[in-house]
């Protein structure tokens, strides 16, 4: 199992366990993570699990591909720096600890 902390504009957070093999995005959905809504079910057609990684993970991640940052620029929250779509980000073991913000709005 690996861990993950979701940091809320408030401030709160919201750590969930799950397998790595799975998206960032499903995890977060299946463990009902309010601000991530995922319309589009992680096909890369929407904007809706926008995140924001923190340093140093954005860092130790793969870069992301052109169609996420093209789809990034549709975020109902501007993208920043360590904006990524979280269907795009494979959970491996090495993601333990993974600290990622949620943006402001996602519609």
């Amino acid at each position: 199992m690996i861990t993950i902390r979701f940091i809320r504009q408030d401030g709160g957070t919201q750590d969930i366990q799950t397998e790595p093999g799975q998206s960032l995005m499903k995890a977060a959905v299946d463990a009902d993570v309010a601000g991530i809504d995922a319309d589009c079910g992680g096909t890369l057609t929407c904007a809706t699990c926008h995140v924001i990684v923190e340093a140093p993970w954005a860092e130790r991640l793969p870069p992301p591909v052109a169609d996420e940052t093209d789809m990034l620029d549709f975020a109902a929250t501007p993208p920043t720096a360590g904006s990524r779509l979280s269907c795009q980000i494979a959970l491996k073991p090495e993601h333990d600890g993974l600290v990622v913000r949620l943006p402001a709005a996602q519609h």
